[in-house]
């Protein structure tokens, strides 16, 4: 009896160690995305797995998806969580800007769906030690890709004060982003700035405390700026949202969640460019441009989460989900 106990309580702390990520919105996701039962869809954020079981399910394991994630951690747990899917889940370590590459090597055309979640799981910001949160002792890095050649650390301690400012505005549109860059360059002299702490400290001493802000750490708009330089996130969605469209059949969806202003921004301007047939002058003769309607729009206006889903998983508030269908 006592050895049971002992095992049961080593499986309870193993439950407790496992990283806990819960996808937003996807019975949204699912009731936009899932057109044929029998289809082939993308996860192009694999994430921790919430998106492609919310499919698998749906479609009663009679579809296959494709699920991509530059992160080979994320990838591992994956395979653990979506175990029981065995077969039905082909899993590559890919950035999701590459989706025509990793379809080419699978032989695969086009497909029925394509989802791509843009927001971090907590497994990255909590459990990665790769120094994403302002709330952790971690090294700089904030690479979601360990094959990436730079680093927070990197981008930091070398930048000249003119292209930290230019960062910071451009990715985190941070109106304190020149003193905030004065700051860390001054910082610096005496030694390296390692630390997400370090960092975090040096930003909340940089902006005068009267205009710290109410609802989040005076350091969250530095860090998300560091972070999509690391990645090169926005230059990634473009690219990946004119392949994933080129690649869905007639009626495919393309479902796309971000979570601030600045993707939501690229994924609503690409989307109309993608929705809009010619566009040359009505007296022309025959048409100069060779610009023809790749999708229709389905969300007029983003879509949500819902209160219930909000209330148990507050990420979700920040969600927008827009959705276009291949013509």
């Amino acid at each position: 009896m006592p050895d049971k106990d002992c095992k049961e309580m080593e499986n309870a702390i193993e439950e407790i160690k496992k990283p806990i990520h819960e996808s937003v919105m996807t019975n949204e996701v699912v009731d936009y995305l899932v057109t044929r039962e029998e289809g082939t869809y993308v996860d192009a954020t694999l994430g921790m797995g919430g998106h492609t079981k919310a499919i698998l399910d749906t479609t009663n394991c009679k579809s296959i998806v494709v699920a991509l994630d530059v992160d080979e951690e994320a990838i591992d747990i994956s395979r653990e969580n979506l175990k029981k899917y065995n077969g039905h889940v082909i899993f590559r370590n890919s950035n999701f800007s590459d989706i025509d590459k990793v379809l080419d090597s699978l032989d695969i055309e086009q497909v029925d769906g394509i989802v791509a979640d843009l927001g971090m799981s907590s497994y990255q910001i909590e459990s990665s030690e790769r120094g994403f949160s302002f709330l952790r002792d971690e090294l700089l890095d904030m690479r979601m890709d360990a094959r990436l050649r730079f680093t927070a650390f990197d981008l930091v301690n070398e930048m000249s004060t003119d292209e930290i400012s230019r960062v910071l505005k451009m990715y985190g549109e941070e109106k304190w982003g020149r003193r905030i860059a004065k700051k860390i360059v001054e910082a610096r002299k005496d030694s390296p700035i390692k630390t997400s702490t370090e960092l975090a400290e040096l930003v909340s001493g940089a902006i005068p405390k009267k205009f710290h802000p109410m609802k989040i750490h005076p350091a969250t708009k530095t860090f998300q700026a560091l972070r999509i330089a690391v990645n090169n996130e926005l230059e990634n969605i473009k690219e990946f949202i004119f392949k994933a469209s080129s690649r869905l059949r007639v009626g495919g969806r393309l479902v796309i969640i971000s979570f601030h202003s600045l993707e939501d921004r690229i994924v609503k301007n690409y989307f109309r460019k993608l929705s809009s047939p010619c566009v040359c002058p009505p007296d022309m003769p025959e048409c100069g441009c060779g610009r023809k309607q790749v999708i229709k729009i389905l969300t007029r206006s983003p879509i949500g989460a819902d209160d219930s889903e909000i209330m148990s998983n507050p990420r979700a508030r920040s969600a927008k989900m827009r959705v276009g269908e291949r013509v």
